[in-house]
C-alpha cells in the first residue's frame, strides 16, 4: 500500500489529506473517503487502506481544514459535555452547503490529476455527518461522482431549506444509505421521509437499518463498533462501487 500525504489547493485555502493507493503498477478508479466528526485520524486511515486494497485511488481530504488540523477533537468526547458539544458544532459549522460543493469540486479535480487514478467516474463515501456531505457533493460533481454511499449519516432528511435531501434532483449517481437503529440524528421517521424523496426523484438507490448497529458502528475506534456490521457495510460499498466505476 503507498500512503502519502498531499495538500489540496481550494476556492477557500488548502486541505491536507492523504492518498492510498495499490502498491501495484497500475490505474485504478478514484474514491474521495469523507471522515466522521473525528477527522483524520488512525481508524480512518486503517478504512482508507482497506479500501484501497480493493483496488481503488482513495483520498481522504480534512473536511475541516477551514478550522482545524488533526486532531479535530484533541480531547476525550463525551456527548453530553458542554464542551463536546460544542466542538462538534463548530465542526459542522464550519461546512454549509455551498462550502461542501465547493470543496467537492476540488477533491474531484485533485484527485481526477493523480497518474494512478482510471478516467472516469469516481465514487464517494461519507460517515456520520459526513453522509450528507457524499450526497451534496455527488450533486455538485454529477459529471464525474456515479456512486456515493452513506453510512449512519445524520440528518439527511429534516425541514430546514438546506437539507441535503433537496439536492437530490442535481444527482446522477447510483446512491447507497446504512442507517443505525435508534439514531437520534436519524430517526426512523426521518429515514421513511428520505425514502419517500428517494423514490420521487427516480433514480438507483439502497436505503437499508442495520439491525444491532448503533450510531458510528462502521469505525474501529468507536465505543460500539460492530465488527460483524462493519465488515457486511464495507461489502456493501464494495459491491456498489464494482457496479458503478469498474
Amino acid at each position: 500500500m503507498i500512503e502519502q500525504p498531499i495538500e489540496i489547493r481550494t476556492f477557500d485555502g488548502t486541505a491536507a489529506g492523504f492518498l492510498f493507493q495499490p502498491e501495484t503498477n497500475g490505474i485504478w478508479p478514484g474514491v474521495i473517503h469523507l471522515t466522521d466528526i473525528g477527522g483524520v485520524r488512525p481508524s480512518q486511515h486503517e478504512m482508507c487502506r482497506r479500501l484501497s486494497s480493493e483496488g481503488y485511488v482513495v483520498l481522504m481530504p480534512n473536511v475541516f481544514y477551514r478550522i482545524a488540523k488533526p486532531p479535530v477533537l484533541d480531547f476525550p468526547m463525551k456527548m453530553d459535555e458542554e464542551k463536546t458539544k460544542n466542538r462538534i458544532s463548530e465542526l459542522k459549522n464550519s461546512l454549509p452547503p455551498e462550502a461542501i460543493a465547493r470543496d467537492g469540486a476540488a477533491y474531484v479535480d485533485f484527485l481526477a490529476a493523480q497518474k494512478a487514478v482510471k478516467a472516469g467516474p469516481m465514487g464517494v463515501v461519507g460517515y456520520c455527518f459526513s453522509g450528507a456531505m457524499a450526497l451534496g457533493i455527488a450533486a455538485a460533481r454529477p459529471d464525474k461522482i456515479s456512486a456515493a454511499a452513506s453510512f449512519h449519516g445524520g440528518g439527511l432528511f429534516t425541514d430546514a431549506p438546506t437539507s441535503p435531501h433537496l439536492v437530490l434532483p442535481g444527482v446522477r449517481a447510483r446512491l447507497y444509505f446504512g442507517h443505525a437503529i435508534e439514531d437520534r440524528s436519524m430517526p426512523k421517521a426521518a429515514i421513511e421521509n428520505l425514502e419517500r424523496a428517494l423514490k420521487s426523484w427516480g433514480g438507483k438507490f439502497e436505503s437499508e437499518i442495520y439491525e444491532g448497529a448503533y450510531h458510528s458502528w462502521t469505525t474501529p475506534d468507536s465505543p460500539v463498533y460492530n465488527h460483524r456490521q462493519a465488515d457486511r457495510a464495507f461489502k456493501k460499498l464494495t459491491e456498489l462501487l464494482a457496479a458503478t466505476l469498474n
